[in-house]
């Protein structure tokens, strides 16, 4: 872990039911467009609770684990095992790519300083603003590419959602499902549940490289913090799924991208 991390931040003191509370406003961001919101938990992590560049990624990919586990049973269930095994060539094409990306992303965040951490977070904070308008607004189709460049954009395409997954503590839903849909031309049901297959051994590995130099202390001394916020989350999760439409995309999706890159100036000035 880099000499200017810290494991525990400053305003540690706030009650657990506040930081519930803030899990659960983060489910619903996410929930509302289908996925787990780790983008918008990463700098409440960094801006409201404190915590160091490093230490919010790790914790963010905890918590971001516990909620894709907790999603996976639904998922299977709205598309059957069927589906899933006729297209199983998909999930190992971008695994290919995803788990090296993932140790490589982990290794970099380690050996980063702290404040260059912190601007490449704010970078991918902007990059994925970018990619929430892009894949709500507009219409995604396949490439139809020739099978081996397919092969080998999958490969590519997996390893760079593995990077940014690692370093920023993300499941990697919000990139994976528009990749499935453009590289493999899967529906968006169906992409959405190989996106989860996808991102579980992913972030798994991000885990494993992290575990090595001690990085993973953070979580056990924030274990009730950790459990309090992932609690919040999933049920906001499940709010948020209820809620799925009623704000209208042209108004939401806006506004959760302009949340992203406010986030993103305030993490690129932390200190």
């Amino acid at each position: 872990m880099t000499t200017d991390q810290t494991l525990v931040p400053p305003r540690s003191t706030l009650s657990l039911p506040v930081v519930f509370g803030a899990g659960a406003a983060i489910g619903v961001l996410g929930g509302m467009i289908g996925l787990g919101g780790a983008e918008f938990r990463l700098p409440l992590l960094i801006g409201m609770f404190g915590f160091a560049a490093l230490s919010a990624v790790i914790l963010n990919k905890a918590m971001s684990l516990v909620v894709v586990v907790t999603a996976l049973p639904a998922r299977l269930a709205a598309v059957s095992f069927g589906d899933l095994g006729a297209h199983w060539g998909i999930a190992v094409n971008l695994l290919a790519g995803s788990l090296l990306g993932a140790w490589a992303g982990a290794s970099w965040a380690v050996r980063m300083r702290s404040a260059t951490l912190y601007k490449v977070l704010a970078v991918l904070m902007v990059g994925m603003a970018a990619a929430l308008v892009v894949s709500h607004t507009a219409t995604v189709g396949s490439l139809d590419l020739p099978g081996p460049v397919q092969v080998v954009a999958g490969v590519v395409a997996g390893f760079g959602i593995g990077v940014v997954a690692a370093i920023m503590g993300v499941a990697g839903g919000e990139l994976l499902i528009p990749t499935i849909v453009l590289l493999f031309g899967a529906d968006i049901k169906l992409a959405g549940s190989l996106s989860l297959l996808v991102s579980l051994p992913t972030m798994l590995v991000a885990f494993a490289r992290y575990s090595r130099d001690g990085s993973f202390a953070v979580i056990g001394v924030n274990l009730r913090f950790a459990a309090s916020m992932a609690g919040g989350s999933i049920v906001g999760a499940l709010l948020g799924g209820l809620l799925l439409g009623v704000i209208p995309d042209i108004v939401l999706i806006p506004g959760l991208a302009l949340i992203l890159l406010v986030s993103a100036v305030k993490v690129v000035r932390h200190k």
